[in-house]
């Protein structure tokens, strides 16, 4: 993939979402780069103006989402590349989907595009304290496998981006529960896994910056990423191949336990 492209990234105004912009950017790319608040994103991330994106309010929760990606989309011309960042630790997340629905028609009319949706780890195995996020993140991976072949005739590639631990702020957003935790579950599994994601924030091994030029290049097919543009996924971080590993070891073991049950369930042939 060569030339610059338009990239719409949701989400620019912090973590993954400020890098990719800016890595784009870098890279010679057009970037569309939404906040709910662009005025504040623009003020603590001046870089993203002067690189020479553009903000743009969006809040993919709401009804207009689709009149103002039409307006960005006629502005620049085209659209390339969508990516679907913006979410919300534990209560959240599920990007709501209108800025697909209002992309991909131009996408399908000019026979190419690329969308990512950034996941994470957690939309491979559900840990305890992050049952909604998990959920969320399941759904957005199922979502994504059917989508992806839906628009493979359309020549439009889809990509899922599976982040495990970085130092970004997404642990210092996360939100719970206003009654607090249920007294049962005081000095249990969730209790200990709750309090050790409070301690990770700010401690995550992983660095955004090279995990935004990492999407950067197999997004593009360049660096790093050549010869990957066939892959749907992209695991990132030790941490998260350590546990997408053990989650195939645990399945393949389950899979071949239950095996003789499965077989067993089809109709009687006459």
């Amino acid at each position: 993939m060569s030339g610059s492209q338009v990239w719409l990234i949701t989400g620019a105004s912090s973590g993954f979402g400020t890098e990719l912009a800016k890595a784009a950017l870098k890279a010679g790319h057009k970037v569309i780069a939404t906040s709910r608040n662009p005025v504040k994103a623009a003020e603590s991330h001046p870089e993203i103006e002067s690189l020479g994106g553009r903000w743009l309010e969006l809040d993919v929760t709401s009804s207009d989402t689709k009149q103002k990606v039409y307006k960005a989309i006629r502005e620049f011309g085209r659209i390339d590349v969508i990516i679907n960042n913006a979410g919300y630790s534990i209560l959240g997340s599920v990007e709501d989907m209108r800025v697909i629905k209002a992309a991909l028609p131009y996408m399908r009319s000019q026979r190419s595009g690329t969308i990512v949706n950034i996941t994470s780890i957690a939309g491979l195995t559900g840990y305890p304290s992050s049952g909604m996020y998990a959920a969320s993140k399941f759904a957005l991976e199922g979502l994504s496998e059917s989508l992806s072949q839906e628009l493979d005739s359309f020549n439009i590639r889809l990509l899922l981006v599976e982040p495990g631990a970085f130092r970004t702020k997404f642990l210092g957003a996360s939100l719970s529960p206003a009654a607090g935790l249920t007294k049962d579950y005081e000095g249990t599994v969730l209790e200990d896994a709750i309090k050790a994601f409070h301690a990770a924030n700010g401690k995550q091994p992983g660095d955004p910056v090279k995990a935004a030029d990492r999407m950067i290049e197999v997004i593009s097919g360049t660096g790093m990423g050549a010869g990957k543009m066939h892959l749907l996924r992209l695991p990132l971080g030790p941490d998260c191949m350590k546990h997408a590993r053990d989650k195939i070891e645990s399945l393949s073991k389950n899979l071949d336990e239950m095996e003789a049950i499965a077989l067993s369930t089809d109709l009687l042939q006459p």
